[in-house]
């Protein structure tokens, strides 16, 4: 009986990773009852609810949770082994679903897809663009970019790009009226255009480091977003300062349009690097996405 819920259970994990009834019929090409009337009848023969529902969301029951956990990883190892029988000696098929960070696209997503689809134009590739920080597992990613700090211990990590640091910048206008701060605690003093986490919605504080020595400054300001690129064009027109990870303001510091401010206690961090769970190493469009993430993601940063 239980091979028999194998149509209902990939219904149900589309419906899972997406939170959407609606949204698991399109992507299926059915109706949004069809989608609703498969996972009920999962859920009475497994007699335990998986979804919980409202008008306006689903969410997953700790049951629906541990079978995402479980089942959606090997249903799609097998989804994707019989789609790499079907293939041609040599070719590649099948989809790799990533999460991925604003920040990291111009430098890792950017470069690699062009080279990736003209090599493997059979593997179809989602990315999910979102700064907040996201169980891959149960959300039904293949894998995750994010700096190392962010990652689980449990999986498997490869670098990407070399370290790199976070710099506080400024306009040359701004300095002019307001001062350069010499000391971590003057930031305090200064206006800071300020970054909400999309995770917990908390403010983020601003991480400087010297030695051995580490502070993290409660920053304040008339700006607060959730976008990583907008306080560097605010900072550029001279409304603030602005914390900012280095290659992405490289240029405007090369023309001068902004200024590194307190140098000494930018902090370095490891880099990006590719993480997934050890059970998705044998996914074929997985490890070619590797290889050639480390062929040409790195040249980039």
């Amino acid at each position: 009986m239980k091979t028999a819920l194998l149509p209902q259970l990939q219904v149900f994990l589309v419906v899972a990773r997406l939170r959407s009834f609606s949204g698991a019929a399109r992507e299926l090409g059915v109706s949004t009852t069809a989608v609703s009337q498969s996972v009920r009848h999962l859920e009475e023969q497994l007699s335990v609810v998986l979804l919980a529902r409202t008008t306006r969301s689903v969410s997953l029951t700790d049951a629906g949770r541990r079978l995402v956990e479980g089942a959606g990883p090997g249903l799609g190892q097998a989804l994707a082994a019989l789609s790499e029988v079907s293939a041609q000696p040599g070719e590649a098929v099948g989809r790799l679903r990533l999460s991925v960070p604003r920040m990291a696209v111009p430098f890792l997503i950017t470069p690699v897809l062009p080279t990736f689809r003209e090599r493997h134009p059979r593997v179809e590739v989602d990315v999910v663009i979102e700064d907040r920080f996201v169980d891959i597992v149960a959300e039904g990613f293949d894998a995750g970019v994010r700096l190392s700090e962010a990652i689980e211990r449990d999986m498997v990590q490869v670098r990407l790009t070399d370290p790199f640091r976070f710099v506080v910048v400024g306009a040359p206008s701004y300095l002019a009226r307001h001062g350069t701060p010499q000391r971590p605690e003057d930031l305090l003093r200064h206006e800071c255009i300020t970054f909400r986490s999309e995770t917990n919605g908390a403010l983020y504080a601003w991480e400087l480091e010297r030695g051995r020595r580490t502070w993290r400054v409660p920053v304040r300001g008339g700006v607060v977003t959730n976008d990583l690129h907008l306080p560097v064009a605010l900072a550029q027109e001279g409304l603030g300062l602005a914390y900012a990870f280095e290659p992405v303001v490289a240029e405007r510091l090369r023309t001068g349009q902004l200024v590194r401010v307190l140098e000494p206690y930018a902090p370095t961090v490891p880099g990006f690097f590719l993480y997934f769970p050890s059970r998705a190493q044998r996914s074929t469009p997985l490890r070619l996405f590797v290889e050639a993430a480390r062929e040409l993601a790195a040249k980039t940063v």
